[in-house]
């Protein structure tokens, strides 16, 4: 176990250290214009060999629908909390709950109260989204039976292409565009635009037809840049943070993420019968890191983006402290 979480993070310490300590270096621009090679190339070529090399002849018919139940369940928690959160902080305004002018609780709900509709949506995609393909797939290999390994494959594709590219890329337009200025459509368009979507419907159809084993080698050398590119963002990110409110802000989403809904898809897993490897997997999943992609969304819509990396780090760190819990109680 040490030794699969040693081979998972440590692509993501070096590329997102080096993030760190390029900030400095790189040109103002240069993080916007990654972002939207990912969006517009990166991802979706990653997604296309995530969909050509994927066998999904023996995963479980229902696993995409219990992922998408999974992105639902935690839109849901982090809307109702965003909603309690703002009563609070309205209230609070009128009439402290706290007399000292120095309480952490005192200033969180101040600063909440100020918060734009952009960090909104940061809150809602940073407890919705994992990442379920370089942090999930990499860890269930040596945790779970060959025979399962459908189970997190498909979660995982069901995760990226209906989660990231569909359903986060509709808040993120919703949160992205202004009141006045946001129509239903324009959030459909954006959806039925996603290069990832169609990268994945091409992927699919096209798994029968062999290529070239030199392009089949260029297409796996393609999606670890990727992969180091989106880490790279990640470190720029962290270190262009300026606020500590946005730590505060991020412990939120994250105990949703990492803590709160996992253990409900544990619990609501064994009360219909499954057990084991299968168990695990949607425990596994349903609790991975905030998703790297998030903060290519947020580049491409204007979203908050400190409160997605602070998210990306915290649930990073959460991650490594609930995994042998999830072991001992649902492996």
């Amino acid at each position: 176990m040490i030794e699969t979480l040693f081979h998972a993070y440590t692509p993501l310490v070096i590329w997102t250290g080096l993030g760190l300590l390029l900030f400095r270096y790189i040109p103002v621009d240069f993080p916007k214009l990654l972002s939207h090679f990912l969006f517009w190339i990166g991802i979706p070529l990653q997604i296309l060999v995530l969909a050509r090399q994927s066998d999904f002849s023996g995963a479980v018919g229902f696993t995409p629908a219990i992922a998408i139940f999974v992105l639902f369940l935690s839109t849901s928690f982090a809307s109702l909390t965003w909603v309690l959160l703002r009563r609070l902080s309205a209230a609070h305004i009128k009439k402290p709950y706290f007399q000292g002018k120095n309480s952490l609780v005192n200033l969180f709900l101040l600063n909440f109260n100020s918060l734009k509709r952009s960090s909104q949506g940061s809150f809602l995609l940073a407890a919705m989204l994992g990442n379920t393909g370089f942090v999930g797939l990499a860890i269930t290999p040596s945790i779970i039976s060959s025979d399962n390994s459908n189970w997190a494959v498909l979660y995982s594709v069901t995760n990226n292409v209906i989660g990231t590219y569909c359903f986060g890329v509709f808040i993120a337009s919703y949160f992205g565009n202004s009141e006045q200025k946001n129509h239903w459509w324009t959030q459909i368009r954006d959806v039925l635009t996603v290069p990832a979507l169609w990268a994945f419907l091409i992927g699919f159809y096209t798994r029968k037809i062999p290529l070239p084993e030199t392009v089949e080698s260029g297409l796996q050398i393609a999606v670890w840049v990727v992969i180091a590119s989106a880490l790279l963002l990640v470190g720029i990110r962290l270190r262009s943070i300026k606020k500590w409110e946005s730590f505060e802000l991020a412990l939120i989403p994250s105990l949703l993420k990492v803590v709160i809904v996992p253990v409900l898809i544990g619990l609501g897993a064994s009360y219909f019968g499954l057990s084991g490897d299968p168990r695990f997997v949607l425990v596994l999943m349903s609790g991975t890191p905030t998703a790297l992609s998030v903060l290519i969304l947020a580049e491409v819509y204007e979203l908050d983006r400190d409160l997605l990396a602070s998210s990306i780090a915290i649930t990073s760190v959460g991650l490594l402290l609930m995994l042998p819990l999830w072991l001992a109680g649902f492996s």
